[in-house]
């Protein structure tokens, strides 16, 4: 779950490489990062502009800033530590700031899964987030992704500022994911052109053309499997997988469009730009139902006033109300999966109360 977070010193934008996140309380979330990934960002931030630009000499990356990017100098390039999978790096050029991520160890496909993502949002022309420019491999291994660098009016997860009171973001960002939501429909059902990634779980997207049956078996069910493989949990297993072949009751009355959805929608992938327009980051982007986008709600922060703006553009359909801890199962499945038993008696919980009102 990559984090963009604003330095405190400098005022500008960074991103924190897909730190794992060990809990989330309110609108923070707590990333533990290793001794190792810490020497990486002193001794990375210590290094000389004017080396770092030439050891790049030969960088795809800097090749391309130069060429595509319409730069004619590269001015800086500051190194930005806290990831342990991903590192990141900003470059400021005759032609604007650029925000690269790296990875050494793995090829292009997560980038590209981000890639698409992000462009499938940036089409919609609702709400604002990073213009992707670039996914390629890098020639010692790895892969890049070059997108657009954003200049923030806050730290990440931040949604108070002088800029924009709190209650009028909330609305303005309800507003805008709604827009967004009824903008971008797919033909082919629910799923997503890639398989990418929710954290650093795999995220399976295969085109699906009934929802149940998408959200049954690509969402709760690999999530299931996941957990009885990496834990033995042969109880949340049986348990999830009576209610995921027993959902069907409660989405009676509803209609369900395949929309355009962020995916990974809590309180570090929110913020807003220097103007005070919301801006949402990091993507797991998968074409479903427009409630699934809020299966990560019990950490995001939404109010009255975001659910009010976001009705008002995209209507609420008869149980939305029983079907919202539906969505957050995944998650919390997830975080499961991904952060250990912490999270197992909420996904637990959930389940067994499903049972309880289908009485399956």
């Amino acid at each position: 779950m990559d984090c963009y977070k604003q330095s405190q010193d400098s005022k500008t934008a960074i991103l924190i490489a897909r730190g794992r996140c060990l809990s989330c309380t309110g609108s923070t979330m707590d990333t533990i990062l290793v001794s190792q990934c810490i020497r990486e960002k002193l001794e990375s931030s210590s290094m000389p502009v004017c080396a770092s630009v030439a050891a790049m000499s030969d960088d795809p990356i800097r090749e391309w800033i130069l060429s595509e990017g319409k730069a004619t100098q590269i001015r800086g390039i500051s190194p930005i530590g806290g990831g342990c999978i991903n590192r990141a790096t900003r470059y400021d050029t005759d032609a604007g700031s650029f925000f690269v991520k790296t990875n050494r160890s793995i090829g292009p496909s997560m980038f590209e899964g981000e890639s698409l993502g992000l462009n499938a949002m940036y089409q919609t022309g609702s709400i604002r987030v990073p213009k992707p420019y670039k996914v390629g491999s890098l020639p010692t291994g790895g892969s890049y992704i070059i997108m657009e660098f954003i200049e923030f009016g806050a730290s990440r997860g931040n949604q108070h500022s002088d800029i924009l009171p709190f209650t009028a973001f909330q609305s303005a960002l309800g507003r805008k994911l709604a827009e967004m939501h009824k903008a971008a429909k797919s033909e082919k059902g629910f799923g997503f052109h890639v398989e990418n990634t929710i954290g650093s779980t795999p995220q399976i997207n295969t085109w699906t053309a009934d929802w149940i049956e998408f959200y049954a078996e690509h969402r709760l069910g690999y999530q299931l499997k996941l957990a009885r493989e990496q834990y033995g949990d042969s109880t949340i297993y049986e348990r999830g997988q009576r209610l995921a072949k027993n959902l069907g009751p409660l989405f009676r009355n509803v209609v369900i469009e395949p929309c355009l959805l962020h995916g990974d929608l809590w309180s570090g992938n929110i913020t807003y730009d220097k103007n005070g327009e919301p801006v949402i980051l990091d993507p797991a982007c998968y074409y479903g139902h427009n409630e699934a986008e809020f299966g990560m709600s019990w950490c995001a922060g939404f109010g009255g006033d975001f659910y009010k703006a976001y009705f008002q553009v995209m209507p609420e359909q008869p149980g939305f109300e029983q079907r919202r801890d539906l969505y957050m199962l995944y998650h919390y499945l997830n975080h499961y999966n991904l952060f250990g038993s912490g999270y197992r008696s909420s996904a637990m919980s959930i389940i067994d109360d499903y049972l309880r009102l289908l009485n399956v």
